[in-house]
């Protein structure tokens, strides 16, 4: 690695089967985190290697390693090593839960245990155990899940790892025309084409839902008041409820039939409802506007 490797950083994410690891790994992957799942440990350092090579945009590295690698799993203990000799900050997380939590959560999902072999769920979990005891000894963070939920563990995680901010809900508002296709990726889809279309008013024709005489034809008429007052109550619901159950991007797409006018002021007056009410960070992307 360069003489600048200090600055780069790496958490290893180990533990018990039905611990959590799936659940941190994606809470670090939220944040900026570049995650591997599933890395044998022969390759780890090789991987490593090439996520900081010089021209790299990858300064944050997590590996997701565990006895799902077999007969690799054993070389981790070294590999650990090997990598906190290195000018890398390098940390090990270790998930764990009681034998109870576990038998739960593996008859929950029927899913058979990766150290069971021959025998059940609550064998293989105390042969896991016996496998993951050095590595255990060497974890900088020890994490007992038996009582979290997923959303308390990723607010462990977050709480540890000091960085909330990059954590939080993300909103898109997109506003589009039906005739060029809906966004895929909406999470909400909101159809104004019941408004009248300013496209019939010669005077207005010319005009986009971003200028003052649109958006007063806009919200002008009768039937968008009531509407406006609905749609954002709706969101002062589900806004905070999206937050509440982690979600980290949230995209509202608005349509009118060719993305010009309605649902362009409708968009914009939502964004600024949004940057008024919350701390959330909130982006505009006007999909169709100049394509008409």
């Amino acid at each position: 690695m360069s003489e600048t490797s200090s600055t780069f950083r790496i958490i290893i994410i180990t533990g018990m089967s039905g611990a959590g690891r799936s659940t941190v790994s994606n809470v670090l992957e939220d944040l900026g985190w570049f995650v591997i799942d599933n890395l044998p440990p022969s390759l780890v350092g090789r991987v490593a290697e090439l996520a900081f090579t010089p021209g790299s945009s990858v300064t944050k590295l997590a590996l997701v390693a565990d006895v799902r690698g077999r007969e690799f799993f054993t070389e981790l203990v070294d590999t650990v090593h090997e990598l906190q000799q290195g000018a890398a900050d390098v940390r090990l997380i270790f998930l764990e839960a009681d034998d109870d939590a576990l038998v739960r959560r593996y008859e929950e999902h029927r899913r058979r245990h990766p150290a069971a072999e021959n025998g059940g769920v609550l064998a293989g979990i105390r042969r896991e155990r016996e496998l993951l005891g050095e590595l255990r000894g060497m974890a900088d963070l020890i994490i007992d899940t038996s009582e979290l939920n997923v959303h308390e563990l990723r607010d462990r995680v977050l709480e540890t790892m000091g960085d909330t901010d990059s954590a939080q809900l993300h909103i898109d508002l997109v506003s589009f025309g039906f005739k060029r296709g809906t966004p895929r990726d909406a999470d909400l889809l909101f159809d104004v084409r019941f408004l009248p279309n300013p496209h019939w008013v010669e005077e207005l024709r010319g005009y986009t839902g971003r200028d003052e005489n649109v958006r007063e034809y806009v919200f002008g008429q009768p039937a968008t008041p009531p509407f406006m007052e609905a749609l954002l109550a709706l969101l002062d619901v589900v806004v905070p409820g999206y937050v509440q159950e982690g979600k980290r991007y949230l995209t509202i797409a608005i349509g009118c039939t060719g993305g010009k006018h309605r649902s362009v002021a409708i968009t914009d007056e939502v964004a600024e409802h949004l940057r008024t009410t919350t701390d959330l960070p909130v982006s505009v992307d006007h999909r169709d506007l100049g394509e008409e």
